[in-house]
């Protein structure tokens, strides 16, 4: 059952502390082990680690775009037409969002920015207890929209295959992305931070995973970029008195499914509070049983039910959590809108509910989870861009702002940045 708690303290010490992404070592080690042995062994390191990890033989690493398109025709049309859609609307989306390059020309000379794609990103598509079509789509949309040229996907070997699962290779078909290699966990993270025999060496990764991805991730940052750490999913519900208790309870069950998940309702109510209690055993009655299962543990283990005196406090507690998803089941969701300070996205009511976010809504659902809220921002299309800036100053220029750039240099005792500048000026 899910807990209530009405002590803010207590809620702040436990259900709103986070420790998935800390461990005591031995994840680390594991996958720093993990890591070398990659870089030491290439594609040799990729089919071992399949074997022991996912008991696969493999013989080809990379799958060829002809299953990819095999794959795509032998899911069922209503499935294939809701992926295109999601495409669709995910790139409308994002090209709102494209930033240009600028050049000023003045009397003094030219400032700009030049804002160029990366060359080649590498997705992780996770494909362990549920395939995610849908992140492979979140991810590689926005980097298109970008201008990347060359977008390889690394996913996992479904258990008795040698091949991602049939979704996400007709993912790749539908989105239309470069290759696509049958490795998984934090190898695949390593086989693309820094290149093997057959999977090339990218200059960014994105896409989420579990706490080993999530670390290979961490550890493989400086000699590859990431997009961030988008771990284990989290939702938290604010809901009043007038909130649904079924759509509240379904909302928190539909994040509560995913391994290591925690799902959290934040509520002015105890009425609410305890029909959500109820509902929520109800529902989990009416889930397959791995499904029910691995919610139940969530809620148990990792979710509860807060009771806070006013919304104010709420969107306080919100705040301070920062969660992945932020869901408004309020009688005027609008007016805290502008409340929000730490959140990966918001959804507004009982009718933009995150499930929607989850695959069509158009924003892309890696969200910043773990509280990095506070300064990361869901995958977007300027994660897959660089700015180079532009200076091409004349003498005016150089004349107006040389002296200033010597006599800092020679506060920082940089006597040899002042001497470049005195040379320009005394010519």
């Amino acid at each position: 059952m899910i807990p209530i708690v009405d002590d803010l303290e207590r809620a702040r010490a436990g259900l709103l502390r986070r420790s998935l992404l800390d461990d005591d070592g031995t994840t680390s080690a594991a996958v720093a082990a993990i890591i070398a042995e990659v870089r030491r062994d290439g594609d040799v390191a990729l089919r071992r680690l399949t074997a022991r990890f996912d008991q696969v033989e493999l013989t080809d690493l990379e799958v060829p775009p002809q299953r990819w398109a095999e794959a795509a025709a032998a899911i069922p049309a209503d499935l294939r037409a809701a992926l295109e859609l999601a495409v669709q609307e995910i790139r409308s989306f994002h090209q709102r969002q494209a930033r240009n390059s600028w050049v000023d020309f003045g009397v003094e000379g030219a400032r700009g920015q030049l804002v160029l794609p990366l060359e080649r990103v590498g997705i992780y598509a996770p494909g362990g207890a549920a395939p995610l079509p849908s992140s492979l789509i979140h991810a590689a949309v926005p980097a298109q929209v970008a201008g990347v040229a060359d977008i390889i996907v690394c996913s996992p070997p479904q258990r008795g295959t040698s091949e991602p699962a049939e979704v996400v290779m007709a993912a790749a078909h539908i989105v239309g992305v470069s290759r696509l290699f049958t490795v998984g966990g934090a190898q695949a993270i390593a086989a693309m931070a820094y290149g093997t025999e057959s999977v090339p060496r990218v200059d960014k990764i994105a896409g989420p995973g579990n706490r080993f991805v999530i670390q290979a991730k961490r550890l493989v940052f400086g000699a590859v970029d990431i997009e961030s750490l988008p771990g284990p999913t989290e939702t938290l519900v604010i809901a009043d008195s007038v909130a649904n208790p079924r759509l509240a309870a379904a909302d928190l069950l539909a994040q509560a499914e995913h391994v290591e998940a925690s799902a959290i309702l934040i509520t002015t109510s105890r009425d609410l509070a305890e029909a959500v209690q109820v509902e929520i055993g109800r529902q989990l009655e009416a889930l397959p049983e791995a499904n029910a299962r691995a919610a139940a543990e969530a809620v148990s283990q990792r979710g509860g039910i807060v009771l806070v005196p006013d919304l104010e406090t709420a969107m306080d507690l919100a705040n301070e959590y920062g969660p992945e998803h932020l869901c408004l089941l309020v009688a005027d969701p609008w007016l805290y809108v502008g409340k929000v300070r730490n959140a990966g996205g918001i959804f507004l009511g009982e009718e933009s509910f995150e499930v929607l976010g989850d695959y069509v809504a158009g924003p892309s659902h890696i969200m910043p989870t773990e509280g990095t809220a506070r300064f990361a921002s869901p995958v977007n299309v300027d994660d897959f861009r660089k700015v180079i800036s532009l200076v091409g100053l004349n003498r005016a220029g150089l004349e107006r702002i040389g002296p200033a750039a010597r006599r800092i240099a020679e506060a920082e005792g940089l006597f040899a940045h002042a001497a470049a500048v005195r040379a320009r000026l005394e010519e």
